[in-house]
């Protein structure tokens, strides 16, 4: 299937690794321009070479914080003066760190809203004008935690379901300017992040990361944790301008471990 992303260009958010860095390669292969972002340049820089390997677009990459407005500003400036306009928005960020309530202070609170809500409704804001020309995507990555809380990440699930919150209004919102925005959630995907998870879980239950991985796949129809490379396939379509008409839908890549509908 022709995706129609050639020449667009694309702004990924937190792509020097995990799910954004598998999403900014999948966009590159089906010839979209991608700016990669992150805090870290020698992993902006290794991510950048390992897309170049499969591209068939452009890709460079900026250094930036988006829990700072003034950084996000400058970001999208960069991706200006390097591709143009923007079409294609991936908002994503590391998770928060899991706990309770009760070991939650209002420091954690307030540093888990910057992070995972307040940089997307930031990001979208600066990109906003782009898309309106472009006839954009707006994908907002969250969490399986939209169907179904996940035990011990509190925050991450209050947050990620103010994402959802976020999309489906502006699915509304931005319709008549051909703006298609979508949420999509990961189960048990592969990544760096699942493994400081499990190891946590570890910890505290007294087995082996091993076991605890394998708890968890028992619960997995298809019996496994996804790949990354699983999980940006289904996202370079919802953001590909060979889908037309599915928008304000979260959808999720989870191997049917979540129940809910």
């Amino acid at each position: 299937m022709d995706l129609h992303l050639t020449g667009k260009t694309a702004l990924v958010l937190a792509s020097s690794s995990g799910l954004g860095l598998a999403i900014a390669k999948e966009l590159a292969k089906e010839g979209a321009n991608v700016m990669l972002t992150s805090r870290n340049k020698d992993k902006l820089e290794r991510a950048k070479q390992e897309i170049e390997t499969v591209a068939s677009g452009r890709v460079s990459y900026t250094v930036a914080d988006i829990t700072d407005a003034e950084s996000i500003k400058s970001m999208v400036d960069i991706t200006h003066r390097t591709f143009g306009k923007i079409s294609v928005l991936v908002n994503n960020a590391g998770g928060p760190p899991a706990g309770s309530f009760e070991e939650m202070s209002d420091s954690d609170w307030q540093k888990a809203f910057d992070l995972t809500l307040l940089s997307y409704i930031r990001t979208i804001r600066a990109v906003l004008p782009d898309l309106k020309e472009t006839k954009g995507r707006i994908l907002n990555n969250a969490s399986s935690s939209i169907k179904q809380p996940i035990d011990g990440l509190l925050l991450s699930n209050v947050f990620r379901m103010g994402i959802m919150g976020l999309s489906k209004t502006l699915a509304s919102e931005l319709a008549p300017d051909g703006i298609l925005v979508n949420t999509i959630g990961a189960g048990r995907i592969d990544t760096d992040r699942l493994k400081e998870l499990d190891s946590s879980r570890a910890e505290k239950s007294g087995l082996s990361p091993e076991e605890v991985r394998s708890n968890i796949e028992a619960n997995i129809p298809m019996g496994r944790y996804g790949q990354p490379e699983e999980f940006a396939k289904l996202a370079a379509f919802l953001v590909s301008y060979a889908n037309t008409y599915v928008t304000g839908q979260a959808i999720l890549a989870d191997g049917g471990l979540i129940k809910s509908y």
